[in-house]
């Protein structure tokens, strides 16, 4: 009887803190200290916060760990976007789009008859970002800040664009009771600010030795076949997320199966334009670039890296120790390589030597048709590339791979800070 007793003492304390506990945490919740959530875009081979590979190695943070929990930790509010690791930019923008707001992926009529995939994609059914471009109590629009790393920061770009010119493309030939938000513009102002990090604006010059080598084509059959495998197993949705069903070359993660390996293999081979891997090339570039605009509204930044050293007397760049050596021969490549691009125009002359290993440094500076500036902490300008001071690294050093920890949190505490106190 008295053990009895006792044990209903404990259970009855031990509600009562918890309650206690449950009112406290109520009425002091977690606020964050920025009024816009941190949107990150991963690149190529990238995948989100959602996906089973995160959990061992963050894309955000890599080996010091996972970014987006330690920024939480630290009071911002920051997400981290997963689209498609080898979709090209257009398809890209239209899964961050749909993930963001809550909805059906939209590739768009236009835009799915000319590359001869499905239209429509997987369905989002929680909003990433449940408020966004709403209006607040204030009457403010709810906003976001939009921090792409390498071909994330051309995805962007992208969405900036779309968001606020829309797609004469796409309302050309949809009508308008079934097009998309995200073509019909006019939601500029729905993005405060775009932030690029080792983006390879202005494409880069390890694309020609790749491309001399036959490594070009061969690193895109193999990644598409190894998608088209993988994509099919239990591993897909689980630990990674190709986004490849608009081809029908991956299932959708519990949902759709995906068709035939040989058919859909068929359908990629014959339309590689929409593809990450084209849009990084100098004709893919160039085309991207000639089709944006600038949003002279939003605040732009670029972060360029350099992993290189100059030698004077022989005018050329050479890796440092630091450099991951898995990519120290493309940086000693690109450090060494003077030529005129033939497609964009480019004179790969000594000031685009220094290179991340994978980008040149100047091309991650800003887009060549775009207007720029250096960055000035007393005077930021909407509507103009405001290109932060080149920063020590390589291009996976950039998230944190083999980076020391430290100086990766600062860097991206650094960021979040100075977005976070733009008018």
């Amino acid at each position: 009887m008295k053990i009895r007793r006792l044990i209903s003492f404990v259970l009855a304390f031990v509600f009562a803190v918890s309650s206690a506990v449950c009112c406290y945490a109520a009425e002091d919740s977690w606020k964050p200290k920025n009024n816009e959530p941190f949107i990150f875009v991963h690149g190529l081979n990238g995948w989100g916060s959602e996906e089973g590979v995160n959990g061992v190695v963050p894309y955000w943070g890599a080996t010091t760990g996972d970014l987006m929990s330690f920024l939480q930790s630290e009071g911002y509010e920051c997400y981290a976007a997963s689209v498609g690791p080898m979709s090209s930019a257009w398809d890209r923008a239209c899964e961050l789009y749909a993930q963001l707001i809550g909805a059906r992926v939209d590739y768009g009529v236009a835009h799915s008859a000319a590359n001869n995939h499905d239209r429509y994609g997987r369905t989002y059914y929680n909003a990433l970002v449940p408020d966004w471009g709403e209006l607040d109590e204030n009457g403010k629009i709810q906003q976001v800040h939009l921090i792409g790393h390498s071909f994330g920061g051309t995805t962007v770009r992208l969405l900036v664009h779309l968001l606020t010119y829309g797609s004469p493309e796409e309302q050309a030939a949809t009508s308008a009771d079934d097009l998309s938000g995200l073509f019909k513009g006019g939601k500029g102002d729905w993005v405060k600010s775009a932030t690029t990090i080792c983006t390879p604006h202005n494409s880069s010059s390890v694309y020609y030795p790749l491309k001399a080598l036959g490594l070009y084509e061969i690193v895109q059959n193999i990644s598409f076949l190894y998608a088209g495998i993988m994509g099919r197993t239990f591993f897909n949705g689980r630990l990674v997320d190709f986004h490849l069903e608009q081809f029908g070359l991956t299932d959708v993660p519990h949902g759709e199966k995906a068709d035939g390996l040989i058919e859909a293999m068929a359908r990629v081979q014959h339309n590689l334009d929409d593809t990450c891997i084209y849009d990084l090339t100098p004709e893919g570039s160039t085309k991207i670039n000639n089709t944006l605009e600038i949003n002279k509204d939003i605040y732009y930044f670029s972060y360029a890296f350099s992993t290189t050293e100059k030698v004077d007397f022989l005018g050329i760049e050479i890796p440092k120790i630091k450099t991951n050596p898995v990519i120290t021969l493309t940086a000693l490549a690109m450090g060494v390589m003077k030529f005129t691009d033939p497609v964009t125009g480019v004179v790969y002359d000594g000031d685009w030597l220094a290179n991340d290993a994978l980008v040149n440094t100047e091309s991650a500076k800003y887009p060549l048709d775009e207007p720029h500036r250096d960055f000035d902490s007393a005077d930021i300008e909407k509507g103009v590339w405001n290109v932060m001071p080149v920063r020590e690294g390589d291009h996976g050093a950039a998230v944190g791979l083999f980076a020391d920890e430290k100086e990766t949190k600062d860097f991206y505490i650094e960021i979040c800070e100075m977005l976070n106190e733009l008018p």
